[in-house]
């Protein structure tokens, strides 16, 4: 199908060809079941697996709404509302839906915590057609008197389960409660539950339901593996695993365990950032732009901080936590296999989480192949994650001098937790516990970082000494000290 297959469908010319000129020519299913009646006007419920084209399902009908109604940007009044759950996730809608936007001569401006209100007070001030926002920073501004959502003509919620799960709901409501009963409501999620039914009961007028694919969805190009190991080969094994070529996205229960998990994946020489909530917008933006970029190849990630977000290219990921419930995991493993592209999902086990990961799958929907394996050797590895191994060295983002400082118990905002090696190339993880991380070349100085749980060391070769000579081990088990339960626990 050409271009012409969005034509089709009821999309405006100029638009389809901004998609085309994007090399998307073929609608998505969930783009092909909704956008006729979005772009009639109804109100729509619905439902797609991560990766399924959700964003341009409702930023085809939002642009093409507005266009037609032909009104003028007013102060503080925007004509449409977009409400995601996390500022990754307001940022990469904003990103598609630009091009449309200019192509149409519309305004868009996003509204998030974590960074200063005073640029989003003046976007609104000058008059936007379109805010993409998250909920607490919307309010806040609302009741500031910054925002009117008075003339607003379409509203949409994306990922509103995932609103449901970080408990925005109560917010949400209260903001849609602001917008025109008349205006267009699409409400665009991953799952269809209860807590989602409150929202169309009170919001959506008649609304159509489209549901996509299964909402236990594990997609046909998706192999779905659990690696039954001892804990202390943990790191060992999954240093090999991100060591493969192409993009890894590895997720932790907490955010204390993505920090350490980080540090100790850097100082064994895999190039990594991290993504959770004890990051400023800035440093997230950072570690985003360096995995995106390709000088990250491993992004560590918590759930709150990773859903939502769209990096293309990612062939495998990595549960190093086992998620607490299925929803969890489907969303976790969406980060590969997009847009019909293959992938492989992990889950690394250990003897106390048989239960739990048994109980996970079945609820999941999936029936994952099991394997016992005693280390980073075992061969299988090699097939789930395939091509030459390569430990270029830790990765270390560069933050501003104001920003230096602890997060989380880290030593200043860096991906990598640590400095420059002293012997060649770069080392992140001189903030290790116990030490004895190999790393690519020479004695990495600590240089008085502190270290979570121990002293500062003091300034000269302090205690994380990296023996010269020797490449960043992934095998062996336990090369890198690191307790491997600290993933969950924070412990370092």
């Amino acid at each position: 199908m050409s271009a012409a297959g969005f034509a089709d469908l009821g999309v405006p010319a100029s638009l389809a060809a901004v998609l085309a000129d994007l090399g998307i020519s073929t609608p998505t299913p969930i783009q092909a079941a909704t956008l006729p009646d979005s772009l009639a006007g109804r109100d729509v419920l619905g439902r797609g697996r991560t990766g399924s084209g959700k964003t341009y399902a409702f930023l085809l009908p939002l642009v093409a709404r507005l266009s037609a109604s032909g009104r003028p940007a007013q102060a503080r009044k925007p004509r449409a509302l977009v409400l995601a759950p996390t500022r990754e996730l307001v940022n990469q809608i904003n990103d598609s839906l630009k091009p449309l936007a200019a192509t149409a001569g519309l305004t868009t401006q996003t509204i998030f915590g974590g960074v200063g209100q005073n640029p989003q007070v003046q976007g609104l001030r000058k008059g936007a057609d379109i805010v993409l926002a998250c909920p607490g920073r919307l309010e806040d501004l609302i009741g500031q008197g910054h925002c009117d959502l008075s003339q607003v003509e379409i509203t949409i919620l994306d990922e509103a389960d995932h609103m449901a799960d970080l408990g925005f709901l109560p917010g949400v409501r209260r903001i849609m409660d602001q917008t025109p009963r008349s205006g267009q409501r699409l409400l665009f999620s991953a799952t269809l539950d209860r807590a989602i039914d409150v929202l169309v009961k009170r919001f959506l007028q008649n609304p159509v339901t489209h549901q996509a694919d299964s909402a236990q969805s594990p997609v046909a190009t998706m192999d779905h593996h659990v690696l039954h190991l001892a804990r202390e080969h943990r790191v060992s094994v999954l240093t090999d695993l991100v060591s493969a070529p192409g993009r890894t996205v590895v997720f932790t229960r907490t955010k204390h365990g993505a920090k350490a998990l980080t540090r100790q994946l850097n100082s064994n020489g895999v190039p990594t950032v991290e993504l959770h909530g004890n990051l400023s917008q800035n440093a997230r933006t950072r570690n985003m732009e360096a995995f995106h970029s390709g000088r990250a190849t491993t992004l560590v990630a918590t759930d709150i901080a990773a859903r939502g977000i769209h990096v293309d290219d990612v062939s495998l990921v990595v549960h190093a936590d086992p998620p607490v419930e299925h929803k969890a995991y489907l969303h976790r493993s969406g980060r590969t296999a997009r847009a019909g592209a293959k992938g492989t999902v992990i889950t690394l086990m250990t003897d106390d989480q048989v239960r739990d990961v048994r109980d996970l799958t079945r609820a999941a929907g999936i029936k994952p192949t099991t394997t016992k394996i005693n280390g980073a050797g075992h061969p299988l590895l090699a097939e789930l994650a395939p091509g030459e191994r390569t430990l270029p060295g830790g990765l270390v983002v560069e933050a501003p001098a104001q920003s230096q400082g602890r997060t989380g118990g880290g030593g200043g905002r860096r991906s990598g937790g640590g400095r420059r090696s002293s012997g060649g190339g770069r080392s992140g993880g001189q903030a290790t516990t116990g030490g004895q991380g190999r790393s690519g070349g020479g004695q990495a100085k600590s240089g008085g970082q502190g270290r979570s749980g121990a002293p500062k060391s003091g300034g000269g070769n302090g205690g994380s000494r990296r023996r010269a000579g020797g490449s960043a081990q992934s095998s062996g088990g336990g090369q890198s000290r690191h307790s491997a339960s600290s993933f969950s626990t924070g412990r370092r």
